[in-house]
């Protein structure tokens, strides 16, 4: 999968699922059941022990499924995360090597900016996509906002959304939203109905 191939992935199903655990075991185990629930992106964060066994085991026994790397700060980890198998690095900042070493090795960066100046210089050094973080310092209105300003920037608010807020985000002009806790809190049957339901929502 190419780094333009994960953007149109993203771009369709328009929900980052991310899995930030205390080991690698429930991140596994997170990582299936959000896969499991029919999500077809899962972001894997590397301040989890054990990140990238996990990446790789999910990359590799995902289907389609688009897998990626989140907590992305240097190119160094960037490195590791796509030889893995991330097919895209999200990251809370934005660092300009990060997406010049994403572009390098085929995977797509996701730069987390919070300000319109930022998002527009993440957005014209070529990420195809832009992380707006944290979204709990946004509002779906003052994205729209924005949007009417700056129409072409390709946003995915993250951080702060919960699973009943995040198609009011898409209907604001987010390309996708990622979600974490809201979405994985709660076991296994919890979290796949809420997925479920998610699902439902954004495609009403």
């Amino acid at each position: 999968m190419s780094a333009h191939e994960a953007a149109t992935a993203i771009r369709q199903h328009r929900v980052i699922g991310i899995v930030r655990t205390q080991d690698a075991a429930s991140a596994a185990t997170a990582v299936d059941d959000l896969l499991a629930a029919g999500l077809r992106v899962v972001e894997v964060a590397l301040t989890t022990p054990g990140a990238l066994p996990v990446i790789e085991q999910a990359a590799r026994d995902a289907g389609d499924a688009c897998i990626g790397a989140g907590t992305v700060l240097d190119p160094q980890s960037a490195r590791l995360a796509i030889l893995a198998g991330a097919r895209f690095v999200v990251s809370p900042v934005y660092r300009p090597d990060v997406v010049e070493t994403a572009r390098r090795y085929g995977a797509l960066a996701i730069p987390g900016t919070m300000t319109p100046t930022e998002a527009l210089a993440a957005y014209e050094h070529g990420a195809e996509l832009v992380k707006l973080f944290p979204a709990s310092m946004w509002s779906p209105g003052s994205l729209r906002d924005l949007l009417h300003a700056l129409p072409q920037l390709p946003l995915v608010p993250t951080g702060g959304i919960d699973a009943a807020a995040a198609p009011e985000w898409l209907r604001a002009g987010a390309v996708a939203v990622g979600l974490g806790s809201s979405l994985t809190r709660g076991g296994v049957g919890k979290a796949r109905e809420r997925v479920r339901s998610l699902l439902v929502a954004i495609d009403a």
